[in-house]
């Protein structure tokens, strides 16, 4: 069966989980670990993405994070492809690292914001790292402590968190320290460990309980939420789709979408295509990497190969493109697309 798109938007919660290949190693000294931190720090500054929460162990490591101007792909696969190849090069083998690709869950802000910090925070404790909740609060390769002020990593964002246990820092990190030992006599969790209808409403006794009482909510392996924000990530996954094959059967391609912000921008396509810039020149980039890859699906890599930059240019020319089309820059491409 294939595999179903990813589902993503600006702001949307996701859940990711990675793990090494057969269960293998993927962090195996302290070094590894420095690298990844400073990657992952890196990228979510460039791709304007918060984390909540995180924990590394020794063969696979959780990501809570909420997406910016990039899509996660945007931070996922460089940090993964960076992470990878270092860790080859160091360690002297080939091959893949990661089992698959990377595993992301479109979560529900309420209720579950709260308590995916405590469960991704909580596994160096389940696995066995650490001995006791005292020892996590120092241990170097989870975010606990960061939020409870023992460590410092100004990429972790604490504050959202913290502000849900309380008004002044001291008070909030110590409620917040209770909530998280309060999760330790739940075990492992299975219910926030992925989508789907039976974690969503806790297990299939909640499943038939709603039932019986004619709620009938629908559910997606791909999201953790209640039935009404299944509904509401799948119309808008679907309007997106539907959009796309619209605007391909009215004959819009690649070509025709360069022509079009040329005039839009009153420049001739070779100018949006060759290696000049201004700022019409950029600002047609912009919107043609934008509306190529998020309207047509149009592939990085296919406008890398067309513009002669590189895939992380086109990236970033894209999420400029997107603040444009927000603002209704140019109100005549947004009609049409």
């Amino acid at each position: 069966m294939p595999r179903k798109a990813r589902i993503d938007a600006p702001g949307a919660l996701h859940h990711v989980i990675v793990r090494g290949l057969n269960r293998q190693t993927i962090f195996a000294d302290p070094s590894d670990h420095r690298f990844f931190l400073e990657r992952l720090a890196q990228l979510l500054d460039e791709s304007g993405t918060r984390c909540f929460a995180w924990a590394l162990l020794p063969n696979h490591f959780h990501l809570l994070l909420q997406t910016g101007h990039h899509p996660l792909t945007f931070l996922m696969q460089k940090l993964l492809t960076a992470h990878a190849v270092r860790f080859n090069r160091r360690h002297e083998r080939v091959g893949h690292l990661f089992q698959n690709r990377y595993r992301s869950i479109l979560c529900q802000e309420e209720p579950y914001l709260l308590e995916l910090v405590r469960y991704i925070h909580l596994n160096p404790l389940r696995a066995g790292l650490v001995a006791d909740l005292r020892a996590l609060r120092t241990y170097a390769y989870c975010g606990h402590g960061v939020l409870l002020g023992r460590l410092q990593h100004p990429w972790q964002d604490r504050h959202t968190i913290l502000a849900r246990f309380g008004v002044t820092e001291n008070a909030a990190r110590r409620r917040y320290d209770q909530f998280v030992a309060k999760g330790v006599a739940m075990g492992r969790r299975s219910d926030l460990a992925g989508g789907g209808l039976l974690r969503s409403q806790g297990g299939w006794a909640a499943i038939k309980a709603n039932r019986r009482v004619g709620d009938y909510q629908k559910g997606d392996e791909r999201i953790l939420g209640d039935g009404r924000f299944v509904d509401r990530a799948l119309e808008r996954a679907e309007e997106r789709l539907q959009n796309r094959f619209r605007l391909q059967q009215a004959g819009y391609d690649l070509d025709k979408l360069i022509a079009m912000v040329a005039d839009c921008l009153q420049i001739t396509p070779a100018m949006v295509l060759d290696r000049q810039r201004d700022r019409r020149r950029t600002t047609a980039r912009d919107l043609l990497c934008f509306l190529a890859t998020d309207r047509l699906g149009v592939t990085q890599a296919t406008l890398a190969q067309r513009l002669h930059r590189s895939q992380s240019a086109i990236s970033h020319a894209a999420a400029r493109g997107r603040a444009l089309m927000a603002r209704d820059a140019y109100p005549v491409l947004n009609r049409l697309f």
